[in-house]
């Protein structure tokens, strides 16, 4: 019969509790890796990317290079635009954002001489969710030629589909170009890019790289936090999927790729996308905060606003899908803004009421916080489209969203030790660890059916410390507690991981062998316990070991029928009995009970 070796498990869960790191350590140790994996991935990725971007002469941006003029009517054709005066148009001197309600902003631009070898196009750049884009250009023939875009315009029609509207140059061609821009309820603030067609596949290919990357990573963090869910059976990992959802969806709706790829068919939900995903993300976000820094556990009333504030950004898609108004947008806007300060306050005010983990969500979040402020600025028109507006969020929340899931992690890890141990405390003795009285009852009651049934002999040890009278006058009551906890792990130390030990006296042990097992086998088991008593005790003087008194049984039975009852008190009291009688002669400290003690009586 094989032994476990001697190992104090007191000793080992003292050690293990001091030897890791708290909580706190832990989420600050891998929020910092994380943090610089992530940046050192992206940083080399933008490396490449402006790498493989090889400049041809005349490309770049000749967003500066154009003039423009504001259609107010935004009735005007290209026939009426060119007919005006030359003064109506005027120089593009820096960049910056038009409001567009109703009105149409056209573009003039001289191309610079191309070389003909290369194929040229003129890209908007970092405008996935303009409504129109058209541009006009002569053929050789002299007639106009439209190329025609945005996103009133399922992206499968666009003349180039693409992430954000692409136009084919001529670069043969005569006289300027004519862009036409319209844009609502969001200001517009046009890029123009001449590239060729190697820089373009160039940018697009590593554009589709990173993004994609991006939205399977996503995808593995939202698959993991669904088995978290079911794992631990927690609210909190259902709302952390649904914000990442929301997130995936928001960005490939906000980079165009959604257009491009998901639902390139539908000019509609191409235009409304990023606006519900918006409102959708926002609203998951402060569901997503309110269940995990347990709002209610607080203040009720706190609750209650929090919930509703969440219900009205779902809800509000709807409306502002059916309103597209400028007041519509402004409300998106404020919404967004006051529900990052929202989040933030909330996790810091329930992190100073206690709610340890509520802090950590702070910083979790902080990425995408700062993030945020470069594509609401785009939105109010005060920043211009750029590559920051388009990509903030997305850097920040591929740090974000893993964060938050390692610190959910941790959180549901701890919470659910500490269940365990409150389960625990219902079947385990307190000062020792082991089996309580009623539990080791029910064992040996199972054990001694099985061994009626199947003729599997199983066999039963009492236990006495028999001098735990002199530890605790020598050492004092402590020295005498912790004997006790010594002797429980050295008694389970020896035995297997399916028998017990139980303590049901103040100094008296049971341990219970599961079988099938032979008298030899536990005799050779005594002899082991009494050895492991007798070696030094690290807790206790030198010359204090512990002195084990047993008696064993190996229970069997020869019964004709399994249907007549068993007695597992009155077996244990017979043991007892027998183990009290020993007292008498100090000298003999192990007793073997006849194989043939029946289980039955």
């Amino acid at each position: 019969m094989p032994f476990m070796s001697d190992t104090n498990i007191h000793d080992a869960a003292m050690h293990r509790t001091t030897a890791h790191p708290n909580p706190t350590h832990r989420c600050a140790v891998f929020m910092t890796r994380v943090v610089a994996v992530v940046a050192l991935l992206l940083g080399l990725g933008l490396a490449l990317w402006s790498g493989h971007a090889r400049a041809t002469e005349g490309e770049g941006d000749v967003t500066l290079q154009t003039h423009f003029w504001v259609d107010e009517s935004g009735t005007k054709g290209i026939a009426d635009v060119v007919a005006l005066p030359p003064n109506s148009f005027q120089p593009m001197a820096t960049f910056r954002a038009f409001q567009l309600d109703g009105t149409a902003l056209w573009m003039r631009l001289e191309p610079p001489r191309l070389d003909a070898r290369q194929r040229w196009h003129l890209m908007l750049s970092a405008a996935a969710f303009t409504d129109e884009a058209s541009l006009y250009s002569r053929d050789p023939n002299g007639a106009w030629r439209e190329q025609r875009s945005g996103d009133h315009l399922p992206v499968s029609q666009w003349d180039h589909p693409g992430q954000t509207p692409v136009f084919a140059l001529d670069p043969q061609g005569a006289g300027p170009v004519w862009l036409r821009v319209v844009n609502a309820p969001a200001p517009t603030s046009p890029r123009l890019l001449l590239l060729t067609e190697n820089s373009l596949q160039d940018m697009r290919y590593w554009t589709f790289l990173m993004i994609g990357g991006y939205l399977g990573f996503g995808l593995l963090v939202f698959f993991l936090g669904w088995v978290h869910a079911r794992l631990y059976a927690d609210r909190v990992f259902i709302a952390y999927c649904c914000y990442v959802a929301c997130m995936l969806g928001f960005q490939a709706a906000f980079t165009g790729v959604g257009g491009l790829f998901f639902w390139r068919h539908s000019a509609w939900w191409n235009d409304v996308a990023p606006a519900v995903f918006m409102l959708w993300l926002t609203a998951s976000g402060i569901w997503f905060v309110r269940e995990v820094c347990a709002v209610s556990r607080y203040h009720r009333g706190v609750d209650r606003f929090v919930l509703g504030w969440s219900v009205f950004g779902l809800l509000y898609a709807v409306v502002y899908v059916a309103w597209m108004s400028p007041t519509a947008f402004l409300v998106l806007n404020v919404y967004g803004l006051l529900s990052v300060l929202l989040s933030f306050s909330l996790c810091i005010w329930t992190w100073r009421l206690g709610e340890t983990y509520a802090g950590w969500m702070a910083l979790g979040f902080l990425p995408v916080h700062l993030g945020y402020p470069f594509p609401a600025l785009r939105s109010a028109g005060i920043l211009p489209d750029s590559w920051a507006t388009q990509y903030a969020v997305l850097i920040g929340s591929a740090i974000e969203i893993p964060l938050l899931l390692y610190i959910l992690h941790r959180r549901a890890k701890d919470f659910n030790e500490n269940r365990a141990r409150l389960r625990a405390i219902d079947s385990t003795e307190p000062l020792t660890g082991l089996t309580i009285v009623p539990v080791l009852h029910l064992r040996l009651r199972d054990a001694l059916r099985r061994a009626r049934r199947y003729g599997h002999p199983c066999g039963l040890v009492l236990v006495e410390l028999t001098n735990h009278g002199e530890i605790v006058a020598r050492e004092g009551r402590e020295a005498g507690d912790r004997a006790l906890v010594v002797a429980a792990s050295r008694l389970s130390a020896v035995v297997r991981e399916v028998d017990t030990v139980s303590r049901i006296a103040d100094t008296r042990f049971a341990v219970l062998v599961e079988g099938p097992l032979r008298p030899e086998e536990l005799k050779l088991l005594a002899q082991h316990i009494v050895a492991k008593g007798l070696e030094r005790v690290p807790a206790l003087p030198a010359g204090l070991p512990l002195r084990f008194r047993l008696v064993s049984a190996t229970l069997s039975d020869t019964a004709d029928t399994t249907d007549e009852p068993v007695d597992e008190i009155l077996l244990l009291e017979r043991l007892n009995t027998s183990l009290d009688r020993m007292a008498a002669d100090p000298r003999r400290v192990v007793r073997h009970l006849s194989p043939s003690v029946p289980a039955r009586t």
